[in-house]
């Protein structure tokens, strides 16, 4: 049984923000036959949601670095160089 990947989605809070992107990133995971488990976490529950990790979407500017792949959130939000992100992601989920 082949396990889906893990993509981790953050804001400050959790809230809104990263669910709004996580469910975007689903669906154009979605369209691209991959699945994956899209997670929507605050900064706050970052370090243990990163565990297995295979790709990282900030919604928000991070001063901290991951030793995973990191792709820009906010092009999932804004649709500014989605294409390019969206690319950045599939490369990280292999």
């Amino acid at each position: 049984m082949r396990m889906s990947k893990k993509v981790v989605v953050a804001c400050g809070v959790g809230v809104a923000t990263s669910h709004m992107v996580a469910k975007k990133i689903v669906k154009l995971l979605s369209e691209n036959g991959i699945d994956a488990e899209v997670q929507a976490v605050s900064e706050s529950e970052l370090a243990e949601a990163l565990k297995g990790a295979a790709a990282f979407v900030p919604v928000v500017s991070m001063e901290e670095k991951f030793d995973v792949p990191t792709i820009d959130g906010s092009a999932f939000l804004t649709g500014v160089e989605q294409e390019e992100a969206l690319a950045q992601l599939l490369e990280a989920l292999g």
